[in-house]
């Protein structure tokens, strides 16, 4: 199946996790941005480049096979397999970016596209769920098979 036939099945769970992979270079170009600040938005970057190694993992269900990550780490990162819980990680992960809007924690900043994107994903993941639409994991990003060809 392409991309564009992906796209063209109008399932949110797609959309979803090509929004998540989005979030993925957002949320570390961003994070790294807010380093270089002499605020409480030095924490909030750190927290938007730990979500973005986070989100790698939930999106490409390939790199649970090739990188070498602990038991413990895999069974939490397996907790993500329904739109629903994939809905409530980006929307916490949106919450916390939010917080960092709070003009005494830091004010306004770059980090608030990364807030909106997760929230964006977050809302098609929770569409996903609503409409009674199964999760189906894009083609290209190691879903529906591609991590089982390679062993």
């Amino acid at each position: 199946m392409t991309l564009k036939e992906e796209f063209a099945t109008r399932n949110f769970s797609i959309y979803g996790q090509w929004t998540g992979v989005i979030c993925i270079f957002l949320c570390f170009a961003v994070g790294v941005s807010n380093l270089f600040h002499v605020s409480l938005l030095i924490l909030f970057g750190a927290l938007c480049i730990a979500s973005s190694f986070i989100i790698v993992f939930i999106e490409v269900p390939l790199l649970l096979r090739i990188c070498p990550t602990s038991a413990k780490f895999d069974t939490f990162m397996r907790r993500f397999t329904t739109n629903y819980t994939r809905a409530g990680i980006y929307a916490v992960m949106s919450l916390v970016q939010w917080i960092s809007v709070i003009p005494v924690l830091g004010g306004a900043s770059s980090l608030i596209a990364a807030a909106v994107l997760l929230l964006i994903a977050a809302a098609f993941y929770l569409l996903a769920a609503i409409k009674g639409q199964g999760f189906v994991g894009s083609k290209t990003l190691g879903g529906q098979g591609v991590a089982q060809m390679i062993i």
